[in-house]
């Protein structure tokens, strides 16, 4: 655990693609609403580069270091899902999950 404050959020996880046809996307669940006001108060002071907060997250049986991005469309944040996890957790564009973030 980073800073010491757990968040939990549930939201269906989207793939990001490119305007080239051939190139692979990204996909992410949205942190948006009270969990994205708790994040930036938990966070206050520890932001890094673009804004991004490091977490710790959580997503079933797999837990992984990564960094929380802002998303300008939702006012929130985005957590990226790499491959690894989706495949552990057998996660795809369109499933819902519930992911815990250590901040």
């Amino acid at each position: 655990m980073l800073g010491g404050e757990t968040i939990e959020v549930t939201g269906e996880v989207w793939k990001w693609r490119p305007a080239e046809p051939e190139a692979a996307g990204w996909h992410f669940l949205t942190v948006d609403g009270a969990a994205a006001a708790e994040i930036r108060y938990a966070a206050i002071g520890r932001t890094g580069g673009f804004g991004s907060i490091k977490v710790t997250a959580t997503i079933g049986g797999t837990t992984w270091r990564t960094s929380l991005f802002p998303h300008k469309e939702s006012g929130g944040f985005l957590l990226p899902l790499k491959a690894d996890v989706r495949k552990k957790e057998a996660v795809d564009a369109g499933s819902m999950v519930t992911a815990l973030l250590d901040v």
